[in-house]
């Protein structure tokens, strides 16, 4: 893939070390590439681009004067502020030699082929700091002018009223936080979902927790349908438990149309399993594998591609550190008698204990 280096970087060429440059999303994409992992190929606007921007325009001045002062519990006042910032992001050409780079980049993925747009903050994706969905994603995006666009609609997104609210709480610096945005190629999902890389109900690490539905992923993530959800354990890959949904919509690309569209499932599929058993145990162990990469537990974003021959067609879209219990088991034992007991507070550490 044609990347000129320092406004784009193609997936392959992208590391843990480029966080700064491709923010978290992108770097786990780069990541997992390099590691053999199948990974819809694409690639990463860098905050170079974004920075660019910034400074060849005067926004970065816009935004502190919009910013500045705002009481961060007034919210109408940090929405007013939020929607005046990405408004005028919206209303700057990005400059020409960042475009240059993009649709160079875009045309080297082939013709109009359709991509996704994600935004990939610099502070998201991080195992202390959630900025998951805080900013926007498109999908079918196709056509360099598009694509384009939806680039610089991802930097404007940095300013969404929850994405300021949230830095305002915990009090990042807004400037300490960049966008890079990752032009990754569609998926034709046929089933997609998540995977936890422990049990999100009660911090088992010694289970996968998997939701999947009909379609792209983004109907479990959103929470509009009741996916189906399987437990599997860890060590021996078995399904222990296993809940079938009646899952009514899913969201599919539409060729013709150029856009993804929502559609009711057919009475046949609505209470059919959307995995083989086959298919959750490869679910479960690309969790596993990508936990053991990164070092901690995961939550993963998958799909089962449709254009691809079985035993290929399973892709990763993202992984990124699990941050609920990995934040709890930093606080101290609320049992009294566990102070000073170590070999109890070592297994509670290790959950697999003498057997890992």
């Amino acid at each position: 893939m044609k990347t000129d280096g320092r406004y784009t970087l193609s997936f392959d060429a992208i590391g843990k070390h480029d966080l700064a440059r491709v923010g978290g999303k992108c770097a786990s994409l780069g990541e997992m590439t390099q590691a053999g992992v199948a990974v819809p190929p694409g690639f990463a606007v860098t905050t170079d681009g974004y920075l660019a921007m910034l400074e060849q325009t005067g926004l970065r001045a816009e935004i502190e004067r919009h910013l500045h002062g705002v009481d961060p519990e007034d919210f109408d006042a940090l929405d007013r502020a939020a929607q005046a910032i990405r408004i005028r992001i919206r209303g700057h050409r990005i400059p020409s030699e960042v475009e240059a780079a993009i649709r160079d980049a875009y045309a080297s993925m082939g013709g109009d082929t359709p991509v996704a747009v994600r935004s990939s903050a610099t502070a998201e994706d991080l195992p202390d700091a959630s900025f998951a969905g805080q900013q926007d994603t498109y999908l079918w995006v196709r056509g360099a002018d598009a694509v384009v666009e939806k680039v610089r609609d991802c930097w404007a997104s940095l300013f969404a009223t929850r994405a300021v609210a949230y830095r305002e709480r915990n009090r990042i610096p807004h400037a300490d936080v960049n966008m890079s945005v990752g032009v990754q190629k569609m998926v034709n999902a046929r089933a997609a979902g998540v995977a936890m890389s422990l049990d999100p109900v009660n911090g088992d690490r010694t289970r996968i927790v998997i939701d999947a539905s009909w379609g792209l992923g983004e109907m479990v993530v959103s929470g509009v349908v009741t996916p189906d959800n399987y437990s599997v354990e860890k060590v021996l890959m078995e399904i222990i438990d296993r809940k079938i949904s009646d899952k009514h919509v899913e969201l599919i690309g539409d060729a013709e149309r150029g856009e993804t569209v929502e559609r009711e499932v057919d009475e046949a599929r609505r209470a059919t399993p959307c995995l083989s058993d086959a298919q959750v145990i490869a679910v479960a162990q690309l969790a596993k594998r990508l936990e053991k990469q990164n070092g901690c537990p995961q939550d993963v974003e998958w799909a089962i591609d449709a254009d691809l021959p079985d035993g290929e067609n399973l892709l990763a879209l993202q992984s990124r550190p699990e941050t609920i219990w990995s934040q709890k088991k930093k606080d101290k034992p609320r049992n009294p008698y566990a102070t000073g007991m170590m070999s109890i507070v070592g297994t509670l550490n290790n959950p697999y204990g003498s057997k890992r």
